[in-house]
């Protein structure tokens, strides 16, 4: 029984002991907030930057989703980064000048919202050629001029293409590959990226609250139309620009 008695009174110490030393450092780490609770995603700044339009940031492992670092050379012959965009709302594609499939079509829905934006000096394009052995700056020029893109801000970039397919690939999640017997000898995504003024991935929600991520660019005759013959998806694809724009 003292024997109890004798470890009831050893633990008791031990708590003196321990509130004596610690608990005030403890108070005192709270109180100079060196000591910061964890904030539920819905709450963290970090995480989700503040938005004024209804439009969802692209999340991966909780963070909003932003453009990485890049750098190449464009169809007047000057290097282009991301930093160039900042600032702007822009339109990413992954192209090549030879595709005999769905580029065309893409382009021309993106030479119509050019249009749409006439005269805009913070909305740009971003075309990145997935073929930039063939597709130099001389090439990328005359199939800017063919198609009658006029913006200062629509850059179509060639450069290395380790750097084009990894950009592609993993800084969009944009779907990109040289494949011998695909159509033109490459495999490439339709769809297309929307990017805010301060270089996020933005996309409106589906019905059920999730964000589409990207927009289809490619037109379908079989597909809806709007009443001036434009798909609907670059119909929404447009006004979604106009929402950043405005932000």
């Amino acid at each position: 029984m003292k024997k109890n008695n004798y470890s009831y009174i050893g633990i008791a110490f031990i708590i003196l002991v321990f509130g004596i030393l610690f608990i005030p450092k403890i108070v005192d780490r709270i109180t100079n907030k060196d000591v910061i609770r964890n904030e539920s995603r819905s709450n963290s700044v970090k995480e989700n930057p503040a938005q004024t339009s209804d439009l969802a940031f692209i999340e991966i492992n909780g963070e909003a989703k932003k453009v990485p670092h890049f750098s190449f050379t464009d169809q007047n012959g000057n290097t282009i980064t991301n930093k160039d965009y900042e600032g702007k709302v822009y339109v990413v594609e992954f192209f090549f000048t030879t595709c005999p499939t769905i580029c065309p079509r893409m382009n021309a829905n993106l030479v119509q919202i050019q249009n749409t934006f006439e005269g805009f000096e913070d909305f740009g394009v971003a075309s990145f050629t997935i073929n930039p052995d063939y597709d130099t700056q001389e090439v990328l020029k005359a199939y800017a001029e063919n198609y009658g893109i006029t913006n200062p801000n629509w850059h179509l970039m060639t450069g290395d293409k380790d750097a084009i397919y990894k950009l592609s690939n993993e800084g969009f999640n944009l779907y990109s590959a040289q494949d011998e017997e695909a159509a033109g000898g490459f495999e490439h995504s339709g769809n297309f990226a929307l990017v805010d003024k301060n270089g996020f991935i933005r996309s409106r929600k589906d019905d059920f609250g999730n964000p589409i991520i990207y927009y289809r660019g490619i037109v379908s005759e079989k597909e809806q139309v709007d009443e001036d013959g434009v798909k609907e998806e670059i119909s929404a694809l447009k006004a979604d620009i106009k929402k950043l724009l405005n932000e």
